[in-house]
């Protein structure tokens, strides 16, 4: 009976592993990174034009997803974390305009202490680094965003850069805690980063597309669609393609779709096109 059982449970694991990526789990992961990572874009700046006397305070920020469904941007001290100097809210998918800010309830609620919490251990990690496991590229910072939903607690640390003109997708990681948010593992989501012009590829059949590799997963990744999303409007080309050993991934950020499609599938239609161009 323990054979049998131990064989079911291999059984059930080699199914589980070779279950295609699905798409609309990844879309929504990433469209909710995308979000908060925006909620922060537009939190900072209000913060930065209207609250300059608390420059010097910031301990740091994040955002999360409030029971309104609305984007909650917090800022908080240096001195004691759990203490909040401003509350933006945002409405939906965030603009400029925050539909309420708050800076008399200075007390952390049970949520965003948990989201400080592993912030801010993420960020010790990435100080204390010595393994080597983070890379920083010349002009660019790491950025994490912790997220506590549905039983996880992670933290997505993306690549940001000062460099305009220009897209990187890659160097992110992930880090997982418990739910007392302890520090479980770390991985890194890609192994290298790219940098893709806002122009596109520059080839005139390829110009409405860029596309990029991927090793170490076998779709694109939720840190993918996020950057992807957050520079859209700067883009001037229209689809991104991630290509591994058996699938291929086809954004398209302006409709804001994903279609997963096996390796062999594409292989088949890209050789029937080169032929009838022949």
């Amino acid at each position: 009976m323990k054979i049998r059982l131990i064989f079911l449970l291999s059984l059930l694991s080699m199914f589980l592993q070779a279950r295609p990526p699905d798409p609309v789990k990844l879309l929504e992961r990433g469209e909710l990174l995308y979000r908060l990572e925006l909620g922060s874009w537009y939190g900072t700046d209000n913060f930065i034009a209207n609250f300059p006397d608390l420059r010097d305070s910031i301990g740091g920020y994040l955002s999360y997803v409030n029971s309104e469904n609305n984007v909650v941007t917090i800022f908080f001290s240096r001195t004691i974390p759990v203490q909040i100097l401003v509350r933006f809210t945002f409405e939906g998918i965030p603009n400029m305009i925050p539909i309420s800010v708050e800076t008399d309830n200075r007390q952390a609620t049970s949520l965003e202490s948990d989201l400080i919490r592993i912030r801010m251990d993420a960020i010790r990690r990435i100080q204390n680094d010595a393994q080597g496991f983070f890379s920083v590229y010349e002009n660019t910072s790491l950025n994490p965003i912790p997220l506590i939903t549905r039983g996880e607690r992670l933290v997505y640390i993306l690549t940001a850069t000062n460099e305009s003109g220009y897209l990187f997708i890659g160097n992110d990681y992930l880090l997982t805690y418990d739910k007392a948010n302890n520090f479980k593992k770390q991985k890194k989501i890609h192994n290298s980063l790219l940098q893709f012009s806002y122009e596109g590829s520059g080839n005139a059949e390829d110009k409405a597309l860029t596309y990029h590799s991927h090793v170490l997963s076998e779709a694109i990744d939720v840190t993918d669609i996020c950057t992807l999303l957050l520079y859209r409007n700067y883009l001037k080309w229209d689809q991104h393609y991630v290509i591994s050993k058996k699938y291929v991934s086809i954004f398209d950020m302006k409709a804001g779709q994903l279609v997963i499609m096996k390796r062999k599938a594409w292989d088949k239609l890209q050789q029937k096109d080169r032929e009838e161009e022949e």
